[in-house]
């Protein structure tokens, strides 16, 4: 019995994973300015297929995911987790903002390190 709730766990968070996965390509897809149509044209898949993906409705292959971080410009674990590994922020994501843009966020980020090392 709890190998069965296991199972339908695992299928459920599956489910919510391939969903948030979905939704980070689809916004880095529309941030990169490509159509569905060009981005499945340029990782070799159809776009029915990236729709399912960007829908959380199918999963994919490492080769599929190499494919889809090389051509967003953003890595795995980005398109994976939501979150950046290493150091600095991940240039594929500085790429999506303007000048003005970035000095605005460092001003925020310098914000945030003065408020959290209690300088404010």
């Amino acid at each position: 019995m709890s190998e069965y709730i296991i199972i339908i766990r695992n299928r459920w968070w599956n489910a919510i994973e391939n969903k948030k996965v979905g939704e980070r390509i689809a916004y880095l897809r529309v941030a990169n300015h490509y159509t569905r149509e060009v981005l499945a044209e340029l990782i070799g898949i159809s776009p029915k297929f990236l729709y399912e993906i960007e829908t959380g409705k199918k999963g994919f292959s490492a080769d599929t995911l190499y494919k889809i971080s090389m051509t967003l410009g953003v890595s795995s674990d980005y398109i994976l987790t939501g979150r950046v590994r290493g150091e600095g922020i991940n240039q594929g994501i500085v790429e999506l903002f303007d000048e003005s843009q970035l000095r605005r966020i460092e001003d925020i980020l310098q914000l945030i390190h003065d408020i959290a090392a209690g300088d404010t």
